[in-house]
């Protein structure tokens, strides 16, 4: 995923005005921000886990749980995760 396409999918949250959906995309984009200085890149399973949240699909625990049953379980790992 490339480093700008996150922050262009989490904008559109804002723009579209409603308070609640506003504030969780900024608190993903700073999350997802944090990781990106410290070399890290956000996978697909991880925006796709934000927006479900954004979208008031998910709780924050639940989103929390998913993200870290996902990296527990992974059998393969990349050098930057």
């Amino acid at each position: 995923m490339s480093d700008k396409n996150w922050q262009f999918e989490l904008e559109e949250y804002i723009k579209q005005g409603e308070p609640n959906k506003a504030e969780k995309s900024e608190a993903w984009q700073t999350a997802i921000g944090l990781q990106a200085v410290d070399g890290l890149n956000t996978s697909d399973y991880l925006l796709d886990t934000a927006k479900e949240h954004i979208e008031g699909k998910i709780t924050i625990d639940e989103a929390q749980k998913r993200i870290h049953s996902y990296y527990e379980h992974r059998s393969i790992r990349t050098e930057v995760e």
